[in-house]
């Protein structure tokens, strides 16, 4: 027996996985996380695929939904936002459900991270600008181990996307203050990908009262790093005509 935890990707229809929507098409049950997946990716599931909402159940109440599903010989596919790798709270499901000898497959999906650098038309990574992209979340409700606070993390002064958190953005900014300059560009995607997107850019020293007048609170990802605003950035050597590799030679 065998749950498929799918990826839906950041919200567009179109930005899942061939493979992801294959498995939605298939599914007997879905089971999605109705408070942040766009229920426009439904429309791959099956005209007869049973699909549940996880909003308001606990982890007892999916496991026990999964569980009867399989023992019926349905399909089923457990359908998280993004990338069910990160913040995707899938472990301690897939940890209940093997206790119950039920095997669990993840199917990668595109993360928000990755939409919200699409959406700002940015790349992440820029040579002699940043080779280092930190993933993280500032601490709230559920803590973040001391060693990874926001503070410590900035240090490295790397290409940042920061989940959860934009409704502590002074305190987001307050900690990154620490080590970025004040003028470090930062960009603030609301729902990336989806049909309201929104994109607000300033620097660490307005964009808290940039998002505040546009009144976003949740569902957004912050992006922070010289790889926003930096044109005189150094090019990649990989395209350079003087540049030789296995697959061409250097021209004069």
């Amino acid at each position: 027996m065998t749950v498929y935890f799918v990826g839906a990707g950041p919200g567009d229809a179109e930005l899942i996985t061939v493979k992801g929507a294959r498995l939605l098409g298939e599914a007997d049950l879905i089971l999605y996380a109705g408070s942040l997946v766009n229920k426009d990716i439904l429309v791959h599931a099956g005209k007869k695929t049973r699909i549940e909402d996880s909003a308001g159940l606990n982890l007892d109440e999916q496991v026990k939904m999964m569980a009867e599903a399989l023992q019926e010989g349905k399909k089923v596919v457990r359908l998280h936002t993004g990338d069910p790798a990160l913040y995707g709270a899938i472990q301690e499901q897939m940890d209940a459900l093997q206790k119950q000898g039920i095997e669990s497959i993840m199917v990668p999906g595109v993360s928000s991270y990755a939409a919200a650098a699409a959406a700002v038309g940015r790349e992440l990574t820029l040579p002699e600008v940043s080779q280092t992209v930190i993933i993280t979340r500032l601490a709230g409700r559920t803590p973040v181990p001391q060693k990874e606070n926001l503070a410590s993390l900035a240090a490295h002064r790397a290409s940042m996307c920061i989940f959860l958190s934009v409704g502590m953005m002074d305190k987001v900014v307050t900690e990154l203050q620490e080590e970025y300059p004040a003028e470090t560009p930062v960009a603030v995607v609301e729902k990336a990908s989806w049909p309201g997107e929104r994109a607000i850019r300033g620097t660490l020293a307005d964009i808290a009262q940039k998002v505040q007048e546009a009144g976003i609170t949740k569902t957004a990802m912050i992006l922070v790093g010289e790889f926003l605003g930096k044109e005189d950035y150094v090019p990649s050597r990989l395209y350079a005509a003087e540049f030789s590799h296995e697959y061409r030679k250097a021209q004069d």
